[in-house]
């Protein structure tokens, strides 16, 4: 039973964590390039975040059905 928890521990620390390992060591030469993963989430959010206002807004000025409107 040990032998599979090192194996997992060998899938890990070989190959899953390769590209933070990269990262780590990238970080003193560009800080820039080391956070560009980062930059990249940042930019999905708001690009995320500009949809659902877009959405919010077309739901907010939709007059179809004045009955059921809360104040």
């Amino acid at each position: 039973m040990t032998e599979f928890f090192r194996g997992i521990e060998h899938i890990f620390e070989e190959y899953l964590f390769l590209p933070l390992d990269l990262l780590r060591e990238i970080q003193d030469d560009s800080w820039l390039a080391a956070n560009g993963l980062n930059f990249l989430f940042l930019g999905i959010g708001i690009i995320a975040f500009a949809y659902w206002m877009k959405e919010l807004k077309k739901f907010d000025e939709n007059t179809e059905d004045e009955g059921n409107q809360y104040i």
